[in-house]
C-alpha cells in the first residue's frame, strides 16, 4: 500500500504519522492523563477497545484518509524521549480554487503548559501551507474554549466570526468561533 509519511521536526518535537510502534508510547499516554481539566479536556478515557489490531486499523484509515486528500492526523512526540504528546490533524474542506482546511489539536493533558501544543501548531501550519498547498486554514473553536482561543491567537490566526448553530456536539448544535490564518 502507498504511505504518507511526511515528518515535521521542531526544536524539541517530531510531529509524523502514527506508525504500529507507537502502539505501547500512544496507549501508555492516553492511560496516564489526568481526569478533565475542564469542560473540553476529555481527561482519562476507556481505553479498553484500544488493543494493538484496534491501533493498526485506525493507522490503516488514518493512511488511506491522507491518501485521499481528506484527513491527514500526526502524532506530536517530545525528540529528547519520544514520549507522544498528541495530535494534530487537517481536514481538507474543498481543493479548486480556495485550497481550504480545518486544523485540530491535542496535547495530553498531562503535558499541558509546556509549549508543545504551540511548537506543534506553528511547525504544522507551516506544513500545511508548504507541503498540503492550503490557502486558509480554520480553527473551529467553541465559545467558552478559552485555552483552544489562547493557542489560536499566538500562532497568528485571526478571529474572523462567530457561526451559530455550527457543529453538532453535547446533543445539541454548538455555535463556533472562527479562526484562520492564510498563507502569504
Amino acid at each position: 500500500m502507498k504511505c504518507f509519511n511526511n515528518t515535521m521536526e521542531t526544536d524539541r518535537l517530531i510531529i509524523r504519522p502514527y506508525s504500529i510502534e507507537d502502539y505501547m508510547n500512544w496507549l501508555t499516554q492516553y492511560k496516564s492523563r489526568m481526569p478533565s481539566q475542564h469542560k473540553y479536556d476529555e481527561g482519562k478515557i476507556d481505553m479498553s477497545i484500544c488493543t494493538e489490531n484496534w491501533f493498526g486499523e485506525l493507522i490503516d484509515n488514518h493512511q488511506q484518509m491522507a491518501l485521499n486528500d481528506k484527513v491527514y492526523i500526526f502524532g506530536i512526540f517530545r525528540k529528547m524521549d519520544h514520549t507522544h504528546l498528541g495530535s494534530i490533524d487537517f481536514s481538507t474542506i474543498m481543493r479548486d480554487d480556495f485550497q481550504w482546511a480545518r486544523f485540530g489539536y491535542t496535547i495530553h493533558n498531562q503535558f499541558w503548559r509546556q509549549g508543545y501544543g504551540r511548537e506543534s501548531a506553528k511547525a504544522a501550519i507551516k506544513f500545511a501551507f508548504e507541503q498540503l498547498n492550503y490557502h486558509r486554514i480554520e480553527a473551529h473553536i467553541n465559545i467558552d474554549n478559552t485555552p483552544s482561543i489562547k493557542l489560536a491567537e499566538s500562532i497568528g490566526m485571526e478571529f474572523e466570526c462567530i457561526r451559530k448553530g455550527f457543529i453538532h456536539e453535547f446533543g445539541e448544535w454548538t455555535d463556533n468561533l472562527i479562526y484562520f490564518i492564510n498563507s502569504n
